[in-house]
């Protein structure tokens, strides 16, 4: 997600995000619960760069991150760029 050869993968943090959130759900790393870890890993990630609250307030509802997270796990290989953009745009809100 982040150095390769140089320089950053995806060069934002948004980007890291909304990666990190996508390839866990789609890959299946773990046996069970991807899209729960998926979501936790993607909230942690965010606090943990300083990014989840804006002004006091989560920038993702609950509800909005249950909603990608199904929206993801259901997409094609082919709506990455798509799915990715998504997460972003509601991190850009």
């Amino acid at each position: 997600m982040f150095l390769r050869f140089g320089g950053d993968v995806y060069p934002s943090l948004e980007e890291k995000a909304a990666n990190l959130l996508y390839f866990i759900i789609k890959d299946h790393p773990y046996t069970d619960g991807c899209k729960r870890i998926a979501a936790s890993l993607f909230l942690e990630f965010l606090a943990r760069n300083n990014a989840l609250y804006k002004d006091g307030v989560k920038i993702i509802s609950d509800g909005a991150l249950v909603a990608i997270t199904l929206m993801i796990a259901e997409s094609r290989a082919e709506e990455k760029e798509i799915m990715v953009k998504l997460v972003m745009n509601f991190l850009a809100m």
